[in-house]
């Protein structure tokens, strides 16, 4: 029963009073609850206050969901009603009008695409067979035999479906020859792994995303002349050991294995390596070669991704 008409029994209450209080309290209800629907579209601005009192009207009549109702009106698309769904979910991502990060992070701009479900399925699979809780098996280079096959790409979309699990997540651009990451995360390059390397910055180099909880990235900083001594350096294996025991996964971009020698030591410092190949790009053999290189090294080969782009 309506606690209003309860508490006024000789009064006889229409069954469109009621609507109407059932919809003043919903009202007050929506702007004041910071995780409801309208209140997470409000706070994006994709949704005026007027436009939740029009929404809630058209909801206590049709007796269906805010969004439904909004849908209905012409005042949400369905991308909005998913954005307000993923916030209420901790699933973040970004609008599409957001140029704070590249586009090339697909799993921040589009979590609903073919191409991040599989990237999901994947993360599952490396949870399976690498990313196992209560071992120190949480560091992974992404590696490729040649170039333009798509490791950037795999490594920091990985990172972000990482960090929307709610784990502690840390990029590390080790590809100190063409680095890609601070262009896609739009990180300053200031400090960064090869500054790391060389003894002139300290951990302060990684840098928190504030859009994507969770996730936080260390550029590679200015491109080296000795990109290969550097990262093999004793202490590049103990960053790998130092973040591993800050974080909950360390994903680590790398340079063309065929072309360096940098992608070796970087899977054998990290234990596992995720090897990314394109479609009708990558030779069978050099990849074959490179995981028999791998293997004798003692860095395991968790999977591998066939790129189709």
């Amino acid at each position: 029963m309506n606690p209003v008409s309860a508490s006024l029994p000789a009064i006889k209450r229409s069954q469109n009073s009621n609507s109407r209080e059932s919809f003043f309290a919903g009202r007050t209800q929506i702007i004041g609850n910071s995780s409801s629907i309208g209140a997470i579209l409000v706070n994006a601005g994709r949704l005026s206050e007027e436009n939740v009192t029009r929404i809630l009207e058209a909801q206590v009549q049709q007796q269906n969901h805010f969004g439904e109702a909004a849908i209905c009106l012409g005042l949400l698309t369905e991308d909005d009603v998913r954005f307000a769904l993923s916030r209420q979910f901790n699933n973040l991502y970004l609008p599409a009008g957001d140029s704070s990060l590249s586009h090339h992070l697909i799993a921040a701009y589009k979590p609903f695409s073919p191409v991040v479900e599989h990237l999901r399925s994947l993360r599952s699979q490396l949870m399976l067979r690498w990313f196992e809780p209560d071992t120190d098996r949480n560091v992974l280079a992404i590696v490729s035999p040649g170039l333009g096959e798509g490791r950037s790409f795999i490594a920091a979309n990985l990172a972000i479906v990482f960090s929307q699990l709610g784990k502690s997540t840390l990029l590390i651009d080790a590809n100190l020859r063409a680095p890609r990451q601070q262009e896609f995360f739009k990180v300053n390059t200031g400090g960064g792994l090869s500054s790391y390397l060389a003894g002139r910055a300290g951990l302060e180099s990684i840098v928190r995303i504030p859009s994507l909880l969770g996730l936080s990235v260390l550029p590679a900083g200015a491109v080296p002349p000795n990109p290969q001594e550097l990262i093999g350096r004793p202490v590049f294996a103990d960053l790998l050991q130092s973040v591993g025991c800050e974080f909950d996964v360390v994903i680590v971009d790398t340079p063309s294995a065929s072309e360096y020698g940098e992608a070796q030591i970087i899977a054998t410092e990290a234990s596992a390596a995720l090897i990314v190949l394109r479609k009708n790009h990558t030779s069978l053999s050099r990849t074959v070669d490179l995981a028999r290189r791998f293997q004798q090294t003692g860095a395991a080969v968790v999977g591998s991704v066939l790129n189709d782009f």
